[in-house]
């Protein structure tokens, strides 16, 4: 199952807004066919796996991250290819709760006479699926939220000046973060600072021409025509409190959705449940410290990336997060450290919320 973990990795920038999934076929102790899924429309890991056995399959062991699906979609359902290869016994990771799938492949397998194994490494496939399963579990996206800051926590100038706080790498690093979501999702205030174009410009990185789609928060649809991100390839979706402005805007190739607002910020969770709606997985942040506390404080980021510069910015500066006033010790919100690497000379943390 290692393996077909590593497998399903290939297909992270391309598979959306399909979940990445790998597979293995073990014949007598010899792998004789590996497979994973590398773009949504075309074979599943299970497919190409069977083609690289080239008839070896009969009997075998096959080993994948996710349950094989059981319904004709965009493919034909890949239990039913298993069944007709004649395989022995299927070790899945973690079951597709999917309402096409939901336990119908297993049911398939097994009623074929196949033996089915679930749950071999399932923590680490979920952990690999997380924002399929947050879409199909949650209703909504999982949520990275990723910063850029001094070793003192501060992320611009009290002018606004932010760039660069940290250093090509990093920036970099940040290419590949965009390239495996399928959202990148920020407000109107880091727009009209920054003009960003929110997209994968790493040639190095193959997303087969996909890029994410770029979401804006923008109550008062405050966003300039002469905004970079609108004359780009891709989709742009404009959330606001009221889109009576939304004529020039939508002639200028973007698409605005009117939500719930409250004190000018949009209903962020209504954002979510939207972008899960139009089966995006995974949504990066990419804002400033009013967006960002407005995550925070809702329980919305399920994940946070910091990228630390050894500088100190000073005071009066601008921090991370604006949240209400928190006096008391349990007001915070706490986190485990899953990783941290040296980035150029910057650090990269990733934590998780523990509640």
């Amino acid at each position: 199952m290692t393996q077909a973990l590593r497998l399903a990795e290939n297909g992270r920038y391309t598979a959306h807004p399909n979940p990445v999934v790998g597979c293995v076929i073990v014949s007598d102790g010899e792998v004789v066919g590996e497979g994973w899924h590398e773009v949504a429309g075309e074979a599943h890991a299970e497919i190409n796996a069977l083609e690289a056995a080239a008839g070896k399959a009969q009997g075998a062991t096959v080993y994948v991250t996710l349950e094989p699906c059981s319904h004709h979609g965009k493919t034909p359902p890949c239990a039913e290819a298993l069944v007709k290869a004649g395989v022995g016994e299927v070790v899945i990771g973690t079951r597709d709760p999917h309402a096409q799938v939901d336990g119908q492949g297993i049911r398939l397998l097994e009623a074929a006479g196949i033996k089915v194994r679930v749950g071999v490494m399932q923590e680490e496939v979920e952990q690999q699926l997380a924002g399929f399963l947050s879409r199909i579990g949650r209703g909504r996206p999982f949520v990275t939220l990723k910063m850029a800051c001094s070793i003192d926590g501060r992320i611009a100038m009290a002018n606004g000046e932010s760039q660069w706080i940290t250093g090509p790498d990093a920036r970099a690093d940040v290419q590949r973060l965009r390239a495996r979501s399928g959202a990148i999702l920020s407000g109107i205030g880091t727009v009209l600072a920054d003009d960003p174009s929110f997209t994968v410009r790493d040639p190095g990185i193959d997303t087969r021409g996909r890029q994410p789609v770029r979401v804006v928060l923008d109550a008062r649809l405050r966003m300039p025509l002469s905004a970079e991100m609108l004359a780009l390839p891709g989709e742009t979706l404009i959330y606001c409190g009221d889109n009576s402005k939304q004529q020039a805007l939508v002639e200028a190739g973007a698409e605005v959705i009117a939500v719930g607002h409250q004190d000018g910020l949009v209903d962020v969770r209504a954002v979510l449940e939207d972008l899960a709606r139009r089966e995006i997985n995974d949504v990066l942040v990419e804002a400033g410290p009013v967006l960002a506390g407005n995550l925070l404080v809702n329980n919305l980021v399920d994940e946070l990336v910091i990228y630390q510069a050894p500088h100190i910015m000073g005071s009066e500066t601008m921090g991370m997060f604006e949240t209400p006033t928190w006096t008391r010790l349990s007001d915070r919100k706490s986190l485990e450290i899953t990783a941290t690497r040296r980035v150029g000379p910057d650090t990269r943390i990733t934590a998780r919320f523990t509640g």
